[in-house]
């Protein structure tokens, strides 16, 4: 193991300290910005690159939860408000992606953007699912296990198992199945 990852190893023993839960051997390289580490939980063997920003809310209801072996690539962006994100085991995250479980509920245009109330949805990311480069993973979206999502694509909705999905907004272009394999 190089010197860059053994400091990321002991970065995510100090998180250890401060997280709800960390799970070793992991790593983290160093990130950008995380709030309310307590309500952050991580399994065994979870990795994640730099430039992490991690905005999770201050309320008990406001959950990180990220599962054992995952991956997760460079400037990782993840809001969770008053609801809880799961992102399961065995899950690949490529660079640059954002997911939330929040969205500002819009009422026109005689107000800014930042002045209409969150609506929070739980979002969650199944079992050994691939996240491309550039995915927006939007609130209340439930991947199934084994979903592949393709670079670029942004989500909302509910997702079936072994999906590959792509686009925006994204739609499923093929299902795994036993019979079609």
């Amino acid at each position: 193991m190089n010197i860059v990852k053994m400091l990321w190893g002991v970065r995510a023993a100090f998180y250890k300290l401060i997280f709800k839960k960390i799970g070793l051997p992991s790593y983290i390289g160093k990130p950008i910005y995380i709030s309310n580490k307590a309500n952050i939980t991580c399994g065994k063997k979870v990795r994640i690159y730099p430039g992490m920003r991690a905005e999770i809310g201050k309320d008990k209801n406001s959950r990180l939860i990220i599962g054992d072996n995952v991956s997760i690539g460079q400037n990782f962006h993840v809001v969770s408000q008053g609801s809880t994100l799961i992102i399961g085991n065995d899950v690949t995250v490529a660079g640059n992606v954002f997911i939330t479980n929040c969205d500002h509920d819009y009422k026109g245009p005689h107000k800014s953007i930042l002045e209409n109330k969150l609506i929070m949805r739980n979002t969650e990311i199944g079992d050994s699912c691939f996240l491309g480069n550039n995915v927006a993973i939007l609130a209340g979206t439930k991947l199934g296990r084994g979903c592949i999502v393709g670079a670029n694509s942004v989500l909302r909705g509910e997702f079936s198992a072994y999906s590959v999905i792509v686009g925006v907004p994204g739609k499923i272009i093929s299902t795994y199945t036993k019979e079609s394999k």
